[in-house]
């Protein structure tokens, strides 16, 4: 780890800016992508920081980490404002639904969570994994959340009330990354086994294995 971060132009494929400076592995700085200059430094968790992410409205931000928590910050003042707590190892990775009302957070405990972002509170726990899970997302619908987990699967899982609605099985090694499409109905898994596997959510489908 350099203590870099880059800033690039897609259509280009150029670098624009390196980000330096950030040696201290606990903060979270804020830049502007413009300049690079730091906006905001975030300090508050006791261990290195293992994500970071903005909401759709660019108000809120996000930083899960090492210390077994996320912590939600104010973007236009850099004011802490909740510390999401309840895993009991560190936080991989953490999302925003599309309306920015739902947190979900992807632990090294194999329970995912969702917490509402305004009350603060923990609605729903995820089970079903025996590995950690690295990476988890909302479909821009938000009625589906996908955990990938390093026991080689992906689940579909109901956003509101947490039902495992499919399994996405078929990679041979740990799964760390996934992502939908904008519209919802093709799925895009990543793992260790050097493998990409692209994926049909279809609706029918997934009705008639429940059946």
């Amino acid at each position: 780890m350099d203590g870099t971060a880059k800033i690039w132009d897609v259509e280009l494929g150029q670098e624009i800016y390196t980000l330096k400076g950030n040696t201290a592995e606990m903060v979270t700085k804020i830049c502007d992508v413009n300049t690079g200059e730091v906006i905001r430094t975030l300090s508050g968790h006791t261990a290195e920081l293992s994500c970071t992410q903005f909401d759709f409205t660019e108000e809120y931000l996000v930083t899960g980490s090492i210390d077994q928590t996320c912590k939600l910050w104010d973007v236009g003042t850099g004011n802490f404002i909740e510390t999401f707590r309840g895993h009991k190892e560190e936080v991989l990775d953490a999302c925003f639904n599309s309306t920015s009302n739902k947190l979900a957070t992807a632990p090294g405990d194999e329970t995912a969570r969702i917490y509402n972002v305004f009350t603060r509170s923990c609605t729903q726990i995820l089970h079903g994994h025996n590995q950690e899970i690295s990476k988890i997302c909302f479909n821009p619908q938000e009625t589906k959340i996908m955990p990938a987990s390093g026991d080689q699967t992906c689940k579909l899982c109901s956003a509101e009330s947490g039902e495992e609605l499919q399994i996405l099985e078929g990679h041979e090694d740990e799964i760390f990354s996934c992502a939908f499409n904008y519209e919802g109905d093709t799925i895009i898994t990543g793992s260790k086994d050097n493998t990409c596997r692209i994926w049909k959510d279809e609706p029918s489908l997934i009705k008639q294995e429940q059946q």
